[in-house]
């Protein structure tokens, strides 16, 4: 006998109404990832886009002029960086604080499959234009990535997989679909869930948790601060004195830390730290990053006000 045909005898009075078979709950599915290889920069496995496709001024980051689609003069035939151990000292400290988040071997190896421009002078045009954008998408993964990685933001974890899982689908599209991306819009659908995993996160903090977001704290004196758990999205701390400063489980995305003293900082559980934010700022021994992030080379050699400290 059918299941419908059973039920429809029961409905009539032929015998007790079945009910439905209790069934297991569903396992919550497992959100999306991406491995943090994928989102850390590997120049052997790219064609040195950053050294040819971006522009860059002459200016205390950079030694000379440089206009977009034009190789750098240091960048070798191998696509190496010719003073990549000398970049600070040559006078090209922007190149030390770049990061493009694994953007740069995504686009030569899966975009164009591996031909470098030198040989494919054609792809020229589209591959410097898609370098950029692409960068752009690796960040947002990066933290959404990031954003997962948090046991309080379980709450959002299945919108963040879905959203990851988007993206990374976006930067295996081709060139020109990765072009005409609107990466404002693609953010702005991706930064509530970003600001909801923080929110969670830092709620677990205790104390009075202090909101800077987009303040303007340049050259602010904020040694021995308490700002654990604290809102800096976006901040400007550009030379600010974090010295010794909680900065535990800060939510520190977008924050400008250009020229900031983390010296003797504690920065355990910073919430979207990058890299090119710590490798902008200064720092010594006695910072402490989370374990994610390497300690930038030249804070071995630099201290607080410019001089030399023990490595």
């Amino acid at each position: 006998m059918s299941p419908q045909h059973g039920t429809r005898s029961s409905a009539h009075g032929g015998g007790r109404p079945r009910r439905p078979a209790r069934t297991a709950p569903r396992p919550e599915r497992e959100p999306a990832a991406v491995r943090s290889e994928e989102l850390r920069a590997d120049c052997s496995a790219c064609f040195g886009l950053c050294c040819v496709a971006l522009p860059f001024a002459r200016s205390a980051d950079f030694a000379e002029d440089k206009p977009a689609g034009r190789p750098c003069g240091h960048l070798r035939d191998d696509f190496g960086c010719g003073i990549h151990a000398r970049l600070r000292d040559e006078g090209y400290q922007g190149c030390t604080v770049f990061d493009c988040f694994g953007a740069g071997q995504k686009v030569s190896q899966v975009t164009f499959g591996g031909a470098d421009w030198r040989r494919d002078p054609g792809s020229v045009p589209a591959m410097f234009a898609v370098f950029p954008v692409m960068r752009q998408l690796h960040e947002l993964l990066a933290y959404t990535a990031e954003a997962l990685g948090l046991p309080a933001a379980r709450p959002v974890h299945r919108e963040l997989g879905r959203a990851l899982a988007r993206i990374e689908e976006l930067t295996r599209g081709t060139a020109e679909s990765v072009v005409a991306l609107d990466v404002n819009a693609l953010r702005g659908e991706v930064n509530p869930l970003l600001l909801r995993a923080s929110e969670l996160t830092r709620a677990r903090v205790p104390g009075r948790r202090k909101d800077h977001r987009g303040a303007d704290l340049m050259g602010a004196r904020l040694s021995g601060a308490d700002l654990r758990g604290a809102s800096l999205r976006g901040a400007l701390l550009i030379g600010a004195d974090l010295t010794g400063a909680d900065l535990r489980e800060a939510d520190l995305i977008g924050a400008d830390l250009r020229g900031a003293d983390l010296s003797g900082a504690d920065l355990t559980g910073a919430l979207f730290l990058t890299r090119a934010q710590v490798s902008a700022a200064r720092g010594d021994a006695a910072t402490t990053l989370p374990p994610s992030l390497g300690r930038p080379a030249h804070w071995a050699r630099e201290g607080s006000a410019g001089g030399v400290v023990d490595a």
